[in-house]
């Protein structure tokens, strides 16, 4: 079946056919009783919500969520924010639709990006931290799920390419800080930056969307499986240092800051505090672009409340040129194990 309209092509008052993916549909009530469905649609250009007013409890069994949806209906503004009026949609078979067209995925060059951090990785100074780099980023089957995979799965990066975008983007800021600080172990510091999220490779399961935890991400999580990871390739290493060992590992496992956070340390490094503050920083970035990129119209404007952030956020809007990015969602429903919203 043909795609039909783009996400990022939608505007105000326009009337919109096409095939969609279902991120995530709710079913509520209105004060009077009557059900109605909210739902998150995207593809690969973006996500936009919508709602279903007319006949909610028979149309639910037609778009649940992970489905694939043919939908008509109308664009309306709420609050400077764009969604859809659905007044007809429909369930379609995956094998009908072309999946590409409907994942979401990193608007940077995959390919770009992928050099970059390779680059990146090749001028750490250290000889066993490049070493330990290089059997990962120089593995192909390791390095294309990297280039697969999503950095969370709400809050930021959430999209395929996702965990390659944070991670360059952390390893970039490295790198400048590591320049501005020349007391700074930059080959510590980068190797850190490099391989922080690197257990995201078995927390999640991306292979189709919305994505989720695996078994092993629920029950261990991402900074106790990338340790892992990370000692499996230690061992191929002859005589890697094991003081060099631990220091990595301590930026691991202290990278999101807190334990209520999830990090089974706290930073007590300079690199760790400065590797701490580096992933939030990249992860907060991404998150108000694309809360601004979901603006209707230009220039600085507020956002609705953003709980996971207990507070308004004066955003600026982009043109409708460049909306590709997805709507940032609240933290209903995560896993409170998982609770490092930015830090992924």
């Amino acid at each position: 079946m043909e795609k039909g309209c783009f996400i990022k092509e939608i505007q105000d008052n326009q009337p919109v056919a096409g095939l969609f993916l279902v991120k995530e549909m709710t079913r509520s009530e209105t004060k009077t009783g009557k059900p109605y469905l909210t739902l998150a649609l995207m593809d690969n250009s973006g996500e936009i919500g919508a709602r279903i007013w007319e006949d909610a409890d028979r149309l639910m069994t037609e778009c649940p969520t992970g489905s694939v949806v043919a939908v008509n209906g109308q664009a309306q503004s709420y609050k400077n924010i764009l969604q859809l009026k659905i007044n007809e949609i429909k369930a379609v078979t995956k094998e009908e639709a072309d999946l590409t067209l409907l994942m979401p995925s990193a608007p940077g060059d995959i390919k770009a990006m992928a050099c970059e951090l390779l680059k990146l990785a090749k001028s750490v100074e250290d000889p066993d931290f490049q070493h330990l780099l290089l059997l990962f980023f120089k593995n192909r089957k390791t390095f294309d799920l990297f280039k697969k995979a999503p950095a969370a799965k709400y809050m930021h990066h959430a999209y395929n390419g996702g965990l390659l975008e944070h991670t360059l983007g952390v390893a970039r800021l490295a790198d400048n800080i590591a320049r501005i600080y020349p007391e700074m172990d930059r080959s510590l510091l980068l190797s850190g930056a490099l391989l922080h999220d690197i257990g995201k490779l078995v927390e999640f399961s991306f292979d189709s969307f919305p994505f989720d935890y695996s078994d092993k991400g629920r029950l261990v999580g991402h900074m106790v499986l990338g340790i892992e990871m990370i000692q499996d390739r230690i061992a191929e290493i002859p005589k890697f240092p094991d003081e060099k060992a631990t220091r990595l590992k301590h930026l691991i496992l202290s990278h999101h800051g807190r334990h209520e956070f999830g990090s089974p340390t706290l930073p007590m490094m300079m690199e760790a505090f400065v590797l701490n503050f580096l992933d939030d920083l990249d992860a907060k970035i991404n998150y108000m672009n694309r809360l601004g990129s979901q603006a209707s119209e230009p220039g600085y404007q507020w956002t609705d409340f953003q709980r996971n952030l207990d507070r308004f956020l004066f955003v600026k809007g982009h043109d409708s040129q460049s909306k590709n990015e997805q709507d940032p969602q609240d933290d209903n429903g995560i896993d409170p194990r998982q609770r490092n919203l930015w830090q992924g």
